[in-house]
């Protein structure tokens, strides 16, 4: 939120004390970014027979709009991946790393906080940029290399898919005349298809209906309550969204889904809902990191990648995640047919990602220091918050409407059983613009 300096803070708020001037006689504020992301898995059972066939993709473009140069698009698209995977992967280390995270589920989308940033990098200069860029290891691109790749990742997001619902963007949300720069209003809206749209924060609760209300409708409703409270002179609001609905190719059927133990650690078992499905699945067993992993997925252009440590095995995977690993992974998958039982789960994350982002080097535009007059030059600002949300739901919602479940010809040879049963990471991909959408760790299927 763009807010006056001055602040106390309190457990998810910010208090704000009386108007100060700088030294150079602007007005000083604070600017905080909201996150909210969402991914819904949907099982369905409708028949599917085919095995997992490659996925024509091509980019979305708007009524008055020329359509994009596919090709192009692509090549653009792919300059971020594997910057974004790195970031992704750097992000979650930190957030693994502290001690209260090995016994909690972690979940959190990097492709909507990398974009916020880069959102936010459009009104920066200086050192503040240079952070930005670094953390999000950017910094051998041109600004103007990063918002064309990521104009064309919008673009190929937002295109509809029959078989796939994956809603992505950001929105301005501005007090009654405060005026940033139009330049900043533009490049949002050009690069990043951020929405405008003001609100009067000096009645706090209709301003927070109203962002909160926009972020349900982008959401379908999962996520209602982004916002709790909002200060009477908050000046502006950086809001970024991410809503992915996936149906999967291979269904599940309820009718086999039974009770059965999750080991959450050594002291720990919980009772969860367990699915099961004899089926073919892309697979690989990494001996040298006692890992399997095993690829789900789903209808359009998305997979589920699940990574299942050994016990006792889950620091080692965790301190080797990288994006090379992710490809020799990926290269070494073979089709094999498969006994998976996975559970049922629903969790959300919410995190104040300050402490994590000045321990990957941003570290300016928290300060008196920062540079963000790209944004204003007439309000001096600073970030003070970076506030994510997002929820991950796993379930069989629709298999009761449907008359049949998928069938596949399946060898008379044992099948490998692959159990998450303890555990596991996760990684949902994208993959016609090769992006990680989101990430966790499921610790625990029953903790919310």
């Amino acid at each position: 939120m763009l807010s006056w300096k001055g602040i106390n803070r309190q457990p998810n708020s910010l208090h704000i004390q009386p108007k100060k001037r700088s030294e150079r006689g602007k007005m000083q504020g604070f600017l905080h970014c909201v996150l909210a992301s969402l991914f819904l898995s949907t099982v369905w059972t409708r028949p599917q027979l085919a095995d997992h066939d490659d996925h024509q993709h091509h980019l979305h473009h708007g009524e008055d709009e020329p359509h994009p140069v596919h090709g192009k698009g692509e090549k653009a698209c792919h300059r971020l991946a594997p910057h974004n995977a790195n970031f992704a992967f750097a992000l979650y280390k930190q957030m693994a790393a502290r001690v209260e995270a090995e016994s909690k589920n972690v979940f959190f989308s990097p492709l909507g906080i990398a974009t916020t940033l880069s959102l936010l990098a459009i009104g920066s200069k200086g050192d503040t940029h240079q952070q930005l860029f670094q953390a999000l290891g950017y910094n051998q691109l041109t600004t103007a290399q990063v918002n064309e790749a990521y104009e064309h990742l919008q673009h190929m997001l937002a295109h509809s898919q029959e078989e796939l619902k994956l809603d992505k963007g950001s929105a301005v949300v501005l007090q009654d005349g405060f005026k940033p720069l139009q330049k900043f209003l533009d490049d949002a809206k050009h690069y990043y298809q951020a929405q405008g749209f003001t609100v009067d924060f000096k009645k706090p609760e209709e301003a927070v209906q109203a962002i909160n209300k926009f972020i349900a409708e982008k959401t379908d409703n999962k996520i209602s309550d982004l916002l709790s409270s909002v200060q009477s002179d908050t000046l502006m609001v950086l809001l970024n969204y991410i809503y992915f609905r996936g149906k999967w190719e291979k269904p599940f059927d309820v009718k086999n889904t039974g009770k059965a133990d999750f080991k959450v650690d050594e002291n720990t078992t919980v009772s969860v809902d367990m699915m099961k499905r004899l089926g073919r699945y892309s697979y690989y067993y990494d001996r040298e990191n006692h890992t399997s992993v095993l690829m789900l997925p789903y209808k359009g252009n998305a997979s589920m990648m699940i990574l299942l440590p050994c016990e006792g095995k889950m620091k080692d995977l965790e301190a080797i995640l990288s994006k090379e690993y992710i490809k020799h992974w990926q290269d070494n998958l073979y089709r094999i047919v498969v006994d998976l039982e996975m559970p049922k789960f629903s969790v959300s994350g919410s995190y104040s990602l300050k402490e994590y982002l000045r321990e990957m080097g941003v570290v300016s535009v928290f300060s008196d220091a920062a540079d963000l007059s790209g944004i204003s030059e007439d309000v001096g600002l600073k970030l003070s918050k970076v506030s994510h949300k997002a929820v991950l739901s796993v379930d069989e919602k629709g298999t009761e409407a449907a008359a049949a479940t998928a069938a596949e010809m399946i060898p008379m040879s044992l099948p490998d059983t692959v159990s998450l049963n303890r555990p596991f990471l996760l990684l949902i991909l994208e993959e016609s613009t090769q992006s990680i959408l989101f990430m966790g760790k499921i610790v625990n299927p029953t903790a919310q």
